[in-house]
C-alpha cells in the first residue's frame, strides 16, 4: 500500500469519487489507500459536498509551507563527558521523547523529561532546559508544571531562588503508587453503583466486576512497587561505589584500585 502525501492525481480521483456517490472505503480501495487516508483528507478541505482537488492541493502546500517555517531549530549536540558522543546521545534523547510521547506525554512535556533523563545529575533549572531545548522559559514553565502535578519531576532549591528540576528512582514510586490510588474514586462510586443498581442486576454486576478487578490490580501494583523500590535502592547503593567519575578530558577517571 502506498504511503506519503496524496498526488494532485489522487486528490482529482477523490473528487470524481465523491461526485459519483462512492464511500471512502470504496474511494480508497481504488486507490490503493488506508480509508482513513481518505476521511482524513476529505473532512480537513470541505467535506464531501465542498471537496476540491485544486483547493485541497493548494491548502496541503500551503500548510507544509507554514510548518516548515514553524519548525523549531533543532538543538545542538552538547559536549559530553565519560567518553560519550554528542550525536549519540543527542539522538536517543529524541528516542526516548519519542517513547514518552506514545505512553501519553504531550510533546514539549516529554521533551522536557527527555533532557532530564539522559543527564548524569537529573537536574536542571528552567533557563538550562530552554537553552538545551531551544524553547521558551514559559514553555520549560507550563511543562514543569505538567509533570509535577503527575509526579514524574520534582521542584528543589538551588542557588539564590534558581529552582532546579529533578528527577529521580524515587519519582517513578510516587508515580506508581499515584497511579494506582487513581483508581480509588472509581472502585468506591462502582460500589455505590451496585446498591442502586440492585445486586445481581446485569448493570450492577458489571460494576461490581470492574471494581473487583481494580482494586486486586492495584494492591498488587502497590505490593510490586514496594518492593521493586526496596531492590532498586539495593542495588543502587552497591553501585553507586564503583562508578567512575569523568577524567577531565570527558572519558572516565581510572576507577579506585581495592586493597588487600
Amino acid at each position: 500500500m502506498p504511503g506519503g502525501r496524496l498526488t494532485q492525481a489522487e486528490r482529482q480521483q477523490i473528487a470524481l469519487g465523491l461526485a459519483d456517490g462512492l464511500a471512502y472505503a470504496e474511494i480508497a480501495r481504488r486507490l490503493d489507500r488506508p480509508t482513513s487516508t481518505i476521511t482524513r483528507e476529505v473532512m480537513r478541505n470541505g467535506g464531501p459536498t465542498g471537496y476540491r482537488a485544486d483547493l485541497a492541493q493548494r491548502a496541503t502546500q500551503q500548510r507544509t509551507h507554514r510548518r516548515r517555517q514553524a519548525a523549531p531549530p533543532v538543538p545542538q549536540a552538547l559536549a559530553q563527558p565519560y567518553g560519550r558522543h554528542p550525536e549519540a546521545v543527542r539522538d536517543y534523547q529524541e528516542t526516548l521523547t519519542t517513547v514518552f510521547v506514545t505512553s501519553g506525554l504531550p510533546k514539549m512535556m516529554a521533551r522536557v523529561l527527555g533532557c532530564l533523563y539522559t543527564t548524569d545529575s537529573g537536574k536542571l533549572t528552567a533557563s538550562e532546559l530552554a537553552r538545551r531545548l531551544t524553547v521558551s522559559p514559559a514553555s520549560v514553565s507550563k511543562a514543569i508544571t505538567y509533570l509535577e502535578n503527575l509526579d514524574l519531576v520534582r521542584r528543589e532549591r538551588g542557588e539564590g531562588r534558581r529552582e532546579r528540576y529533578a528527577v529521580d528512582d524515587d519519582l517513578w514510586y510516587q508515580s506508581m503508587i499515584r497511579s494506582a490510588r487513581a483508581n480509588d474514586q472509581f472502585i468506591e462510586t462502582a460500589r455505590q453503583g451496585v446498591a442502586v443498581l440492585g445486586r445481581g442486576t446485569p448493570a450492577a454486576t458489571r460494576l461490581e466486576n470492574a471494581a473487583r478487578f481494580l482494586d486486586f490490580v492495584s494492591e498488587a501494583l502497590i505490593r510490586a512497587a514496594e518492593q521493586g523500590r526496596e531492590v532498586l535502592y539495593t542495588t543502587t547503593e552497591t553501585q553507586s561505589d564503583n562508578i567512575a567519575e569523568p577524567g577531565p578530558d570527558g572519558g572516565p577517571a581510572a576507577a579506585p584500585t581495592a586493597t588487600a
